[in-house]
């Protein structure tokens, strides 16, 4: 089994990335044959300077890899440096329906948070999809928000083989990603950087701190009973904390005679603990950046050969050799 994951390194990694997308994919490097890619050509819809690109790239690179993930239990690299992706796009884009595009939701909601309606945008699921393809993956872990885009993967698959043969792309099956995937922001939606709610992966001490602290709650006094149903507090605690710890956190919101302010330090507290061997694991491979660079050169060698056989298999089928 082939299990393929791509992160965009659109800016800082938050706390929603990370159970979203990164811990699953740490958790799946022991299920099969593991292909997880930076996704830098994504990036360039809404990236536009080349700096940031850069130094977003690197981020991901190390936040990744100082989260648990082992580089000799799959293969990491980054999008652009498997330059085929983008001739499988393009085979893709010959039997993509306009219409196809126009239905996902992706591109409404960009377009509809001010972004400029660009081809790269419209056409970002084709590019998904040679993503997938170009590894004959068969598992891909997605949240909800791209469950649309796998199914237009697969609907391309069905149009390729369809044309030119059973054999030329293998179809790919989604993994829905538990309801971890839709981390709380601090302000109670969806944690996104879209929404300027997010609480950052590696930040420093007391700016997290003040961040936790701002969450906002109702006017229930300390020994007042506090609501457990929808509050943001528990959510996120319950990410960090053991099963013991949260359990108690509800009660004593139930029973009161608790501040919300001991409820936010706890969450501190948890929040904290829990990331500090990945800091510490951070910061090592931030003073050594060469060894990054590194696992990603070999990485890519090795997507590189895969997508070539792939690649070759493809060309053959649509006869362009």
């Amino acid at each position: 089994m082939r299990i393929l994951t791509g992160l965009q390194p659109s800016g800082r990694l938050h706390v929603g990335n990370y159970f979203g997308a990164m811990k699953p994919a740490v958790d799946a490097q022991d299920e099969g044959d593991g292909y997880y890619f930076i996704a830098d050509y994504h990036a360039m819809t809404t990236t536009h300077e080349a700096s940031a690109l850069r130094e977003n790239v690197r981020g991901v690179a190390i936040d990744f890899l100082a989260c648990g993930f082992d580089p000799s239990k799959a293969v990491f690299f980054k999008q652009s440096a498997v330059p085929a992706v983008n001739e499988l796009a393009w085979i893709l884009s010959t039997v993509c329906p306009m219409g196809l595009l126009e239905r996902c939701h992706s591109y409404k909601d960009k377009i509809a948070k001010g972004f400029s309606a660009n081809h790269a945008l419209f056409a970002y699921p084709a590019l998904m999809a040679a993503d997938i393809l170009l590894y004959d993956s068969n598992v891909v872990p997605v949240g909800e928000d791209q469950k649309q885009h796998l199914e237009v993967t697969r609907d391309l698959v069905g149009k390729i083989n369809e044309r030119y043969g059973d054999d030329t792309l293998v179809m790919p099956e989604a993994r829905i990603r538990s309801a971890t995937a839709k981390v709380p922001g601090l302000d109670g939606e969806k944690m996104s950087k879209s929404y300027n709610n997010t609480l950052p992966i590696f930040g420093e001490e007391k700016p997290v701190r003040k961040l936790i602290m701002k969450i906002q709650t109702d006017s229930a006094q300390v020994e007042d009973s506090k609501p457990t149903e929808n509050s943001i507090i528990l959510a996120l605690y319950k990410l960090f904390a053991s099963e013991s710890d949260y359990a108690q956190m509800v009660t004593d919101h139930e029973n009161g005679g608790y501040g919300y302010g001991d409820f936010k330090k706890r969450l501190a507290d948890a929040y904290w603990d829990y990331f500090a061997p990945m800091r510490l694991k951070r910061t090592e491979l931030a003073a050594d950046p060469t060894q990054v660079d590194a696992i990603l050169a070999t990485g890519a060698e090795k997507a590189r050969d895969e997508a070539a056989i792939v690649l070759d298999r493809v060309r053959k089928a649509v006869g362009l050799i």
